[in-house]
Formats: structure tokens, C-alpha cells, sequence
């Protein structure tokens, strides 16, 4: 591209320097300057006269000096930082004289500076003028060409005068018209240029010694050849075009609009001096002659004078100049020219801000991208660019670029802005980039998230969703509304997968039971989840689970209630599933939701391969290709505390089958409370009744069996009032039966069945309960006589079986069982006639034999009282012939007793006073039973309690009362004589 294609802008304030004094202007418009160079913040210039002048910021001859006696100063060099100063002399009748000075160091006497060293350059004594002249920083170093093809390079130290040596490196037919220096800590390269080629050859470092190497077979002119300070580029300026080299060779390169006189290098740019056009047409004389004289003459001599940017590929400032240009030079942040009729120009490179303005005016953002991204911009302020690009590419109508631009301004472009310009339908596409890209740098809010998402369900683009919220790294957007508009447009699958990942496992059964309906996986969700986490969300579904899912929920109710409740695992088959086919989206669409196992990135679940959204009111779960086992764990015990059963029994309200089933299980277990197992018994209880109401016939005993086989033993944890109540609420006699036999209500459970006039039930209750509780009997006789219908179903067996039982344990008197068989007309005499007739016998019976007892008593009081009568009035006979006690003869002394028998006096026991015995031994038991018997009534007598006892005890109490009168407790009492 030619610089007269690129773009040109006006990038530098143009003024003409005002010279401090007279003698300066003097010094400039006589036009004595031979040569100039800066550094170190002021301007040297050279003159024809060996004179060196120092001109300060303002302008002025701030010092002056005489270099050299003899000869024209043709080149000068100031070492940037220091006060050394390089001037070569030039006079064709000898040789170049180089002299090195510091400035600072004046003579005492003279007051100029001191001349460090000085030495003749060496040409091989050949009388040639110096073509150019470059030296390294620290004068270690210097080359010069000269115009007849010499190059020598002079090293030593030329600051301390210790001695150089001086050798030509290289000769050509062809003039040098530029040396230059580029060097590392390595190695330092020369490259030298002729009218033909450039070369390059090593001074120093390895390859040091080797002969010149062309670089390329083209040269340039004098003063064409400068170095970029800033990168050590070479720079060498042709009429085709400007080369960049470096000691690897040829760089980058940029087309050139032709002749050039002069180059030099200020920060990024690349200055060029074209000189005037050639002059050898006719054409070009008869314009001069029609623009008249001498002032057409110098108008068509005008140099031109061209900055350009090779970065931006810019020309950042061109200009005619009409007096040709003598030197280009920067200083004191600026660059300048002098021209050949002795006026100095200023060049000050304008602010960024202004040379921004410029490029925004022409609508050129790209290059103000560039040139702030070059010119080091803060963000925010490149930002600000690439937002005006977008606005401007908006307004065109390109909004694809435009879009491209807001989103490299996106970290610091109120969001807002940019949204409300896509929001019509045909550019969604640019919409959903822009808030792709807010999620990507984290900006995007609750709203941006939602718009997305909208976005994705209005375009049904599937794929961008999936990509969107299965992103790696960091959660770039509000979990909570993605989940929310991924359910509110029809994306199940993204919602559980969003949930899943990021731990929202109530949000997850959520989904699987609100949106997809997919019942059995929300359970299996479940399944996989811990006792803690599993509990609630068990809890708020139990009745939707259990109304679809009736037989696993229960099985999991009972788990987690017993406290065996352990996470399922998956394990994956090896078998590798095979791939979706072709246009799995379509096919996927039919389905709503898929297996939740395709979404979720876990060890123990498989992956779709393209994710679906989900259509309401069509869910159909897929088979899931993973198998369900239970998490094995060598500890029995459960790392959770179950809760108590009573919080699960409002979640089976309509399922009572499964509420059976999970009381039963409860019920197996050790482990609960004592109030947890009230609870199971008592709600069993109720359903058990709860399912006999509901069925009819053989059914209902079954249930009513259930239902009495619980309550039944002694140590079943079940109030009894609890019992009563259902029993009574559910008309499960059995069960008030139970508990009244239970707790000895024998009697209230026997005038139960006879005040509902259940005949059978009352004669089941008497011969189940009549041993227990006698009196059971006389209330049978009642109930079976209180009516006629009554008494028919008894019939006329049980009433007599009655009657007998009444009179075997003697129940009731006769004349009881007539008074109460007399209160109604119900029974006949033809009933109670054997029952009379039996009585009436026994009785007489019973007077005979009393009579009988009557007679043998008073006979054997009256035989006593004649053996005592006997005893105290006649004399007795003893005739005994043995002494009882030894069994021998008897002999004298020998004892009589009254009862007739007869002991020897020997075999009788002395007596504690040494007497013998007066009681018969053989008679003194008996006697002593009955001393007992009597010392015992006699105590009885007073004992009126143990009466009182006796006769509460007893069946007959008047017989008690006669045996008492007997024993002489009715007696006033004995004296003793």
C-alpha cells in the first residue's frame, strides 16, 4: 500500500521557532551551520569556521567554542546523559580529525573545554569526504564511511586517551552512504550501507573477524539509512518502499512513494524529507513560465516533509516545505527541521485525546482503537472507544460489528444501554450474544439472566441452553432464576440438571414432581440422597409419592422410621450404551423429561448426548440403564436418629393399605419409645377397625381378628380408654369386650350383651365368665325371665342349666329364685317344678341329718357327764396287769391314774420339783390338744375382727355364725374354778 492510500491526519502543531537573540538569528540566516546534533538537553551545531555552538531551551548561544583550527565540522556526536562531545573535522588536503571533549571540564586558563583525544581517521591516505560517521554510546566504538566505498571502524579509548587502533573493514567501488551500530551485551553488528546493497559484519562477539555479508543487493542514498533507537531496528528508506532489518534480516516493510533525501526516527515515527521532483520536461517550464519567474521557480523546488506511523499505517503529518530541508533533529521532546534559508520548525506531536478526536470526527475508530491500544490506554477509557464504534455501526445498520464492539466494551458499559437497542425480535441473536457475554465477565444480573433464557425459549434453541448452563468454572448467573424460567419454559431437564449440580436437591424433586411428573425417578432422587438431606423432601411429597408410587414409598418410609434407611449408589453396566442417532433433538422433544441420570455429571449415573427440552402434560420417564443398589455398610447401627412414628401418619391420609403396612413394620421393632409404640398400637388399632367398617361378611372378621389378636395380652402398650373409644366409635364389641375383660369388668360386660339383648352373646358371656363371677347366674335368670322372647331363644335347657347352677353353689334362696321367677308372667311352674322338687328333697335330706347329728351329740354329752358322775362317787378298779411305760409286769410301787392305766413308779418322769408325774403320759397329749383347742376359743372371743372376716368370707353365714356360737364367742365367758 502506497503512503499516498493511507489515511493522512494532522497529528502534530506546527510552529515556527522564534531565536533568542540577534547574533543566533544572525548565526542561522548567514546559513554557517555545517552540521547538528542534540543530547543531553541542548542543540550543538557545527560551522564552516571549526566553531562548535551550545543552544539552550531558550533558544540562545548559551556557549561557544572553537573545535578545530582548520577545516569545516562535518559530523558531531553527543553522548546522551554525559558531557562527552564527538566533532570530525573535514579538509580535503589532509585527513579527517575526530577530537573528543567534555564539556564540563574547562581549561583554567581558556575556559574552553577540554579536549580529551584527538586523532587523524584513517583513509589509507586517500583524500575522500566522510559519507556518514555512527559511534556506540560509551565511544568504545566508531565507525565512518567515506564516499570512495571505505569503511573504518576505530576502537580504544578515546575518553581517557589511552591509545586506539584504527582498520578499514571494508572497501567497494560504491560510496557508503550509511553506518550504523546495533549491539547487545553479545554482540555488536555494523551495518553498512552503499548505492548498491547492504551488508552487515560483526565488530565484536562471535563471528567477530568474518568478512562482510550481503544483505540484500540494493543500497539507498545518503541519509537514508537511520536506526530505531527504541526496537535497534535498521531502518533503510528506498523509493519503493522502507525496510525494516535486524541482525536476522529483513523485518516488515511498507511501500514508499519515492525519492527521499532524508530519514530519522521521533518515538513511533518515521520521519521523511522527499526532495524536490526532477526538473527535465518541457511541461514543467512552460508551468513556470505561466506561474511567473522566480516564484513558480521555488514552489516547484519545494521539499516535502512527511511523518508516518507504521503501526497504524498512518501518515500522520505531511507538509511542503519551500526552502529544502538541511537537517532534521529532536530535542526537548519535539522534533525539528531546519531548512536551508536558516528557519527552524517545531513539531509538537498533539495530546492522545485531541488525536482521538480527530479519528472519531472521520468516524475512523479502528485506528483510534489502535492508537490507544499502542499509545498504553487504561481499559475503561478503550472501552469508551469501542462503545462509540458500536453506536456508530449501529446507526449504519451493521449490527452484527456493532455488537462485536459493545462487547469489547462490555466490563465497564452500562448493560441497559446496549439491551434496549436489540430488543426487537429480528436481532435476538445479537441479544442472547450480549448477555451470553455479561454471564462470561460475571456482570450480568437476576434480569439479564431471565431475558437470556427467554431469549433461548423464544429461538427454542436447545443447544445454546445446554452450552449456557452446563458452562465450566465459576456459576457466571443466578442460580435461583435460572432454575426458575428453565421451569417456566418447558426445559425440565435444564432445571434439574442446574438444581443438581449445585446442591438444590429440594429444588430437584421439585421439579421432578411439579413439572415433569416423573414420580418414580423423584423417588429415586430421594433414594440417592442422605438421611438428612432425604427427610424433608420426603416429607413435603409423601402423599403425592404414595398416591403414585404407593409400594417404594412405603418401603421407604419404613426404612427411614426403623432407622435402616441407607443411600442408594448406582453402578454402571460395562456394557457402553449406544449412541443417539441423528436428530436426537427432534426425537428428543417428544419426551418431556428425560432419565434425571442423563443430566447429572455423578460417578453412578450415565449422560445423554443431547438433552431435551420438555413438552407439559406428555412426561414419560425413560428406562434408565444403571442399576439401583443399596450403599452396604459394615456398621448396622443407623448414623441418623429416626424420628418419631407420629410424624408420618398425616402423609398416609387416603392410603390406608400402606399405612398397615408401615405400622406392621414399625411394630416389629424394638428400638422406639415407649409413647412411639402407643402410638403404632393405638393408630394400628384404628385402622384395622378403620378397614372392617369398609368391608362386608368374611372380610370384616378378618380385620375385626387383626384388630382383637393386637390388643389381646397383658403388656400391650394401648390405653384402655383408647381402646373403648374406637371400639364404641367402630361397634367392635370384641374389642370393648377385651379391655372390660381385661380389666375385670366381667359384670359390665355381661349387662352389655343383656342390654342389647344379644341372648346368644349373654349365654357365650355365662359360660365364659360364670366360674369367674357367680353372680353372673341370678342376673342370667333375670335377663332369660324378663321376656318371652328371650326365653325362647334361651330355651328352656339353658334356664335350667341355670336354675341347677344357682342351686348347686346356692347363688340365690329358693325363695330369691321364686320372687324373681314371680315378677313377670314369663316363666311356668312347669319350668322351676324339677328345680323345686330337687330343693325340697335336699333340704328334708339335710333336716334329717341334722336331726340325726342333733341326737349323737346329746347322747355322748350325757355318757360324759355319767363317767364324771361316776368318777367322783363310786371307787375305781384298775386291773392293768403291764406298766405301759416299759412294757413289763407291773410291780409295786406302781402309780394308778383314773383313765385306768397303771405305771410303775420307776417309769414315770419326775417333776421339776421332784415329785413324780400327775398326768397320765399316755392321756397327756390328748388332753394337751384339747387344753389348746379350748385356750384358743377362748382367745378367739375377743378377736371380733376376724368374726367380721369370716363371715364377709364365707357362702353360708349363718352356718359361719353357728360355728362361732360354738366355739363360745357368742359366750359370756367361763370362770374358772
Amino acid at each position: 500500500m502506497a503512503l499516498l492510500l493511507w489515511k493522512a491526519f494532522d497529528f502534530f502543531e506546527v510552529s515556527q521557532v522564534k531565536l533568542g537573540d540577534d547574533e543566533t538569528r544572525s548565526f542561522f540566516e548567514n546559513n554557517e551551520i555545517s552540521c547538528v546534533c542534540s543530547g543531553s538537553d541542548s542543540l550543538f551545531l557545527g560551522s564552516d569556521d571549526g566553531y562548535v555552538r551550545i543552544i539552550g531551551p531558550s533558544w540562545k548561544v548559551a556557549r561557544s567554542f572553537q573545535a578545530h583550527e582548520t577545516g569545516r565540522i562535518t559530523h558531531m556526536r553527543q553522548v546522551e546523559g554525559t558531557s562527552l562531545l564527538v566533532t570530525i573535522s573535514e579538509d580535503l588536503s589532509n585527513e579527517p580529525v575526530l577530537k573528543v571533549w567534555a564539556l564540563d571540564k574547562p581549561v583554567k586558563k581558556t575556559g574552553l573545554p577540554t579536549c580529551l583525544s584527538t586523532l587523524n581517521i584513517n583513509n589509507g591516505r586517500k583524500q575522500f569526504p566522510i559519507s556518514s560517521f555512527t559511534a556506540l554510546d560509551d565511544l568504545s566504538q566508531l565507525a565512518v564511511g567515506f564516499a570512495n566505498g571505505a569503511v573504518t571502524v576505530i576502537r580504544g579509548d578515546l575518553i581517557h586517551d589511552r591509545g586506539t587502533k584504527q582498520r578499514v573493514v571494508y572497501e567497494s567501488e560504491e560510496p557508503i552512504t550509511g553506518v550504523e551500530f546495533v549491539a547487545d551485551p553479545k554482540l555488536t553488528t555494523l551495518f553498512v550501507a552503499t548505492t548498491s546493497k547492504l551488508l552487515k559484519l560483526v565488530i565484536s562477539g562471535k563471528g567477530q573477524g568474518q568478512p562482510p555479508r550481503t544483505i540484500e543487493d540494493s543500497g539507498c542514498a545518503a541519509g537514508c539509512m537511520t536506526v530505531n533507537n527504541q526496537t535497534g531496528d535498521v531502518i533503510v528508506v528506498r523509493e519503493d518502499a522502507v525496510y525494516y532489518y535486524t541482525v536476522d534480516g529483513r523485518g516488515l516493510c511498507f511501500a514508499n512513494d519515492g525519492a527521499t533525501s532524508l530519514v530519522s526516527t521521533f518515538q513511533d515515527y518515521v520521519a521523511l524529507v522527499a526532495p524536490p521532483p526532477a526538473t527535465g520536461d518541457g511541461s514543467s517550464d512552460s508551468i513556470r513560465r505561466r506561474f511567473g519567474g522566480s516564484s513558480a521557480e521555488s514552489l516547484f523546488n519545494a521539499a516535502r516533509f512527511t511523518m508516518v506511523d507504521p503501526t497504524l499505517q498512518i501518515v500522520a503529518h505531511s507538509e511542503t516545505l519551500i526552502s529544502q530541508v538541511k537537517a532534521l533533529f529532536q530535542i526537548w521532546g519535539d522534533i525539528f527541521i531546519l531548512t536551508q534559508d536558516g528557519k527552524v520548525k517545531r513539531y509538537h506531536e498533539k495530546s492522545l485525546q485531541q488525536r482521538l478526536e480527530l479519528l472519531y470526527q472521520r468516524n475512523l475508530f479502528p485506528f483510534a482503537i489502535n492508537l490507544a491500544q499502542k499509545s498504553g490506554m487504561d481499559i475503561q477509557q478503550q472501552n469508551v472507544i469501542y462503545r462509540k464504534y458500536g453506536d456508530h455501526l449501529y446507526q449504519k445498520g451493521d449490527y452484527d460489528s456493532a455488537m462485536s464492539q459493545y462487547i469489547k466494551a462490555i466490563d465497564n458499559t452500562e448493560p441497559s444501554q446496549v439491551i434496549r437497542k436489540f430488543l426487537d425480535t429480528q436481532r435476538i441473536h445479537n441479544l442472547i450474544e450480549y448477555l451470553e457475554e455479561l454471564h462470561e465477565h460475571h456482570r450480568a444480573t437476576a434480569d439479564h439472566t431471565t431475558l437470556l433464557l427467554n431469549c433461548y425459549a423464544k429461538l427454542k434453541d436447545v443447544e445454546k441452553l445446554e452450552r449456557f448452563i452446563k458452562s465450566e468454572g465459576d456459576l457466571k448467573f443466578d442460580l435461583d432464576t435460572a432454575i426458575i424460567m428453565c421451569r417456566q419454559g418447558g426445559y425440565f431437564e435444564q432445571a434439574a440438571y442446574l438444581a443438581t449440580k449445585h446442591g438444590e436437591n429440594d429444588l430437584v424433586v421439585d421439579i421432578l414432581i411439579e413439572d415433569s411428573k416423573n414420580y418414580a425417578e423423584a423417588l429415586d432422587f430421594i433414594w440417592h440422597l442422605d438421611a438428612e438431606t432425604a427427610y424433608p423432601c420426603l416429607m413435603k411429597y409423601a402423599r403425592v409419592l404414595l398416591e403414585n408410587c404407593p409400594s417404594d414409598t412405603t418401603r421407604i418410609f419404613i426404612d427411614y422410621y426403623t432407622g435402616k434407611y441407607k443411600p442408594k449408589v448406582h453402578v454402571v453396566p460395562e456394557e457402553t450404551a449406544p449412541s443417539t442417532s441423528s436428530g436426537g433433538i427432534a426425537a428428543g422433544a417428544a419426551s418431556a423429561v428425560q432419565n434425571l441420570t442423563s443430566l447429572l455429571p455423578l460417578p453412578y449415573m450415565n449422560t445423554s448426548s443431547i438433552p431435551t427440552p420438555t413438552i407439559r402434560g406428555s412426561s414419560q420417564a425413560t428406562v434408565s440403564d444403571v442399576v439401583a443398589v443399596v450403599e452396604s455398610d459394615i456398621s448396622t447401627d443407623p448414623k441418623y436418629t429416626p424420628p418419631p412414628p407420629r410424624t408420618a401418619f398425616s402423609s398416609f391420609i387416603d392410603h390406608s393399605d400402606e399405612f398397615i403396612v408401615f405400622l406392621e413394620a414399625c411394630l416389629k421393632e424394638d428400638s422406639f419409645k415407649e409413647s412411639d409404640r402407643t402410638d403404632i398400637y393405638t393408630t394400628l388399632f384404628e385402622m384395622y377397625l378403620h378397614k372392617a367398617s369398609e368391608r362386608k361378611g368374611m372380610q370384616r372378621e378378618e380385620w375385626e381378628l387383626k384388630a382383637k389378636q393386637l390388643i389381646e395380652g397383658h403388656e400391650v402398650p394401648i390405653e384402655n380408654s383408647n381402646v373403648l373409644l374406637l371400639s364404641h366409635l367402630s361397634d367392635f364389641r370384641d374389642g370393648t369386650t377385651l379391655v372390660k375383660e381385661q380389666s375385670g369388668l366381667l359384670f359390665d360386660i355381661f349387662r352389655s350383651y343383656t342390654s342389647a339383648k344379644d341372648t346368644r352373646g349373654t349365654i357365650k358371656a355365662l359360660r365364659k365368665y360364670g366360674a369367674i363371677e357367680p353372680q353372673l347366674y341370678p342376673a342370667a335368670l333375670a335377663y332369660f325371665t324378663s321376656d318371652p322372647r328371650i326365653l325362647e331363644e334361651a330355651g328352656p335347657e339353658e334356664l335350667a342349666n341355670v336354675l341347677r347352677k344357682i342351686d348347686h353353689d346356692g347363688l340365690m334362696a329358693p325363695l330369691q329364685v321364686i320372687q324373681t321367677l314371680g315378677s313377670n308372667a314369663v316363666a311356668t311352674m312347669g319350668m322351676i317344678k324339677p328345680y323345686l322338687h330337687e330343693t325340697i328333697t335336699r333340704e328334708r335330706r339335710e333336716i334329717a341329718a341334722n336331726r340325726r347329728q342333733i341326737g349323737s351329740f346329746r347322747r355322748e354329752t350325757e355318757q360324759k357327764r355319767a363317767e364324771i358322775a361316776e368318777l367322783g362317787s363310786k371307787p375305781a378298779v384298775f386291773q392293768a396287769q403291764r406298766c405301759p411305760g416299759c412294757g413289763g409286769l407291773l410291780e409295786l410301787p406302781a402309780v394308778h391314774f383314773l383313765c385306768k392305766h397303771s405305771f410303775h413308779q420307776r417309769c414315770l418322769k419326775r417333776s421339776e420339783d421332784g415329785g413324780a408325774e400327775t398326768e397320765c403320759p399316755v392321756c397327756a397329749m390328748g388332753n394337751a390338744a384339747v387344753r389348746a383347742m379350748k385356750r384358743s376359743q377362748d382367745e378367739r372371743a375377743d378377736r371380733h375382727d376376724l368374726f367380721r372376716d369370716a363371715l364377709e368370707k364365707g357362702d353360708d353365714r349363718f352356718k359361719t355364725v353357728a360355728q362361732w356360737f360354738g366355739q363360745g364367742v357368742m359366750g359370756s365367758g367361763t370362770t374358772n374354778e
